[in-house]
Formats: C-alpha cells, sequence, structure tokens
C-alpha cells in the first residue's frame, strides 16, 4: 500500500507551482520523474546553471534537489488542506564530483510522524554511481500556525 495521502500523479508534481509560478523548481529544471509505492523520483540537470566555478555540480544545489524531493514527499502524505510541510534541517555528503549530464534523485521515508517526519535522499549520475546522499528532516504543521 502506497505511503501517499492521494494518488498525485506526475502531472500533478510538475505542474504544481504554488503561489509562485516561477520558483525553484522551474528556475533549475527539476523535473518528477516516478511515484513509487514508497519512494519519490526526480532529476536535474547538471549545466551551466547547477555547476559551481570549478565547472562540477554546486553541493547547495545538490541540497535544492534533497530538500525538493524530501519536502513534496512529506507533502504528498499530508492532507495539503489542514496541513503543511516544512524542511527544517539537511545533511548531506558528496561523495563524487558530477561534471554533465544530470543527477536523478530518489526519496524515501525513515520516519513519518504526527509532526515530524525524516527523508532520505540518494542522488545518481548517469552513469548510476551514487554522488550524494542526504537526509532531511521536515516539520509538520497545520497551516494556521
Amino acid at each position: 500500500m502506497a505511503i501517499w495521502s492521494k494518488n498525485y500523479t506526475l502531472e500533478d508534481l510538475n505542474n504544481f507551482r504554488g503561489v509562485h509560478k516561477d520558483n525553484v523548481n522551474k528556475v533549475l529544471d527539476i523535473v518528477f520523474t516516478e511515484i513509487g509505492e514508497e519512494t519519490l523520483t526526480a532529476t536535474m540537470p547538471v549545466d551551466h546553471r547547477t555547476i559551481q566555478p570549478f565547472g562540477i555540480l554546486h553541493g547547495g544545489v545538490s541540497c535544492v534537489l534533497g530538500e525538493t524531493l524530501g519536502s513534496v514527499a512529506a507533502w504528498m502524505c499530508i492532507d495539503p488542506d489542514k496541513q503543511k510541510a516544512v524542511g527544517l534541517e539537511i545533511h548531506a555528503h558528496h561523495l563524487r564530483p558530477v561534471t554533465k549530464g544530470k543527477i536523478t534523485g530518489i526519496c524515501k521515508s525513515l520516519h513519518r510522524g504526527r509532526t515530524m517526519h525524516l527523508w532520505q535522499i540518494d542522488t545518481y549520475n548517469d552513469e548510476g554511481k551514487m554522488n550524494c546522499t542526504m537526509r532531511i528532516s521536515v516539520a509538520i504543521r497545520n497551516i494556521q500556525e
């Protein structure tokens, strides 16, 4: 049984812009590619927008993909009419540089509590080699808070 609170589609996630249509997902071309029973997957290009001055993927940009996946996955598990999911902390280990292509992030739940979630995101280069592993804690709050 899937962990998601509703039957979300990739179209739902990729077209969701919230209050701001020109948000970081659009700017960095983050694309959700798979909704599994317990995982969420997205890709992001490694290009002029996402590299640091030495020509490799910027570690902070890896964290943007990780936070996007973790926050959206947490949001998919709650009632979005009553609650919101807000990233609290992200911890990343950068394992190998990526200079071209794209990275693929796979997010899975480690803990889904009433007020806090913990998600693990592993990112891979085009050859399938892990380049980063992250954990993000996400606060679950009522919309009125």
